[in-house]
């Protein structure tokens, strides 16, 4: 990382759909060089924590991004993303999916996710089409969108990128599926898709690719187990991912740079299976309960292939004999009792990992980059359970 010039951050609004076009010219610049962006959320007390947090600061030369980590377990930080990561991150992308092509936008600019789509489209030098959210995201905008591009007449690849829950949405909709069967990639990540949603997608005849990353990765670097050209990886003693390449951040606004020796050691658990990565959750997502350790992620996996669930956050409460308890928040198409959950469960996990109380809701916390939002899903837990 170069120190000698410094750059202040320029704090713009994220763009909504049909400011993209807007937004590419000025994204294009911070990749060439000039003032590195900070995207702000257009409303809501983020904005003005970003706001505060960026406002005339000077990043090292080479930065294009301040873009926010998830914090979907704590407070999110800003990673600084040099230009030459971001363009490594994409081309290892496209040379991975089989050559550049043109990009459907679906996520939000105000995360990685999302921004690594127009870094793509910039890398591709083609415009990108956008899914119209003025009204959230849904199924129907969603296949509008795939309508514009024209695939037919095009000779280029056309890809996009989702989170697990509109990839859920989408197999809901029959419409909508058959908008997915004219891309040639969908990637999927932002959060773990359960094995469940990644078989429904294959047969329905979707070119699904689940990737795992970061923002301070510039976004995914492993595709379904295997890393981008350029991404190494390994696992620490104690069981932890670590990643090196040319797409790694130049560390935290306001903290200390990047890694000395080149890896990126991350907070969450993996191993190898057959050569292929294999991610069992995080390190901090770990709930104690009667002196066991209970990866939230692990038993959020068995939940999801309950029938009728489609999506489940779990956390831990405090309780006074067992130090922590175990508690499922659940989504699900009909109410769903306890007894069924950990009857359906049984095969699956330790019988100490198995829910002591499950919520039901409509629809669960989510963060803007799709994570869940685990912070409030503890606080509706302690609300709502028993």
């Amino acid at each position: 990382m170069t120190t000698a010039a410094v750059n202040v951050l320029e704090l713009v609004d994220a763009p909504d759909s049909a400011a993209v076009a807007t937004f590419l010219p000025r994204l294009s610049a911070a990749l060439r060089g000039d003032a590195p962006l900070l995207p702000l959320p257009r409303s809501g007390t983020e904005r003005e924590r970003l706001r505060e947090a960026g406002a005339g600061i000077s990043v090292p030369d080479g930065v294009a991004l301040a873009v926010p980590t998830s914090g979907s377990t704590g407070s999110p930080r800003l990673a600084l993303l040099a230009a030459a990561a971001l363009k490594a991150s994409a081309d290892s992308t496209h040379k991975a999916l089989g050559g550049p092509g043109r990009w459907l936008l679906a996520l939000p600019v105000t995360h990685i996710g999302g921004l690594q789509v127009l870094v793509r489209t910039l890398r591709a030098g083609l415009d990108p089409a956008v899914v119209d959210t003025a009204s959230g995201f849904t199924a129907a905008a969603f296949a509008a969108a795939v309508a514009s591009m024209d695939v037919a007449s095009s000779e280029q690849p056309h890809y996009t990128a989702l989170v697990p829950t509109q990839l859920q949405r989408l197999l809901d909709d029959g419409a909508a599926v058959e908008a997915l069967w004219q891309l040639d990639a969908v990637l999927v990540g932002g959060a773990a898709a359960s094995d469940d949603l990644l078989i429904r997608a294959s047969g329905a005849g979707v070119t699904v690719v689940s990737t795992y990353g970061m923002t301070e990765t510039c976004g995914g670097c492993v595709y379904d187990g295997v890393p981008l050209p350029g991404v190494d990886l390994a696992i620490t003693t104690d069981g932890r991912i670590k990643i090196a390449g040319p797409m790694l951040f130049d560390g935290y606004l306001g903290e200390v740079g990047p890694p000395a020796d080149r890896w990126f050691t991350t907070n969450d658990l993996g191993r190898f299976e057959d050569g292929l990565l294999k991610v069992q959750g995080r390190v901090d997502n770990v709930i104690v309960s009667g002196g066991v350790n209970v990866p939230a992620e692990a038993v959020e996996r068995a939940l999801l292939a309950v029938p009728g669930v489609t999506a489940v956050i779990v956390v831990g409460l405090p309780d006074e004999e067992w130090g922590q308890r175990v508690v499922a928040l659940v989504s699900a198409r009909d109410s769903i009792e306890l007894d069924t959950v950990r009857s359906s469960c049984r095969s699956a996990l330790p019988a100490e990992w198995l829910p002591r109380e499950v919520v039901t809701l409509e629809a669960l916390p989510m963060l803007a980059s799709g994570k869940p939002d685990r912070p409030a899903a503890g606080h509706l837990a302690a609300v709502l359970a028993r």
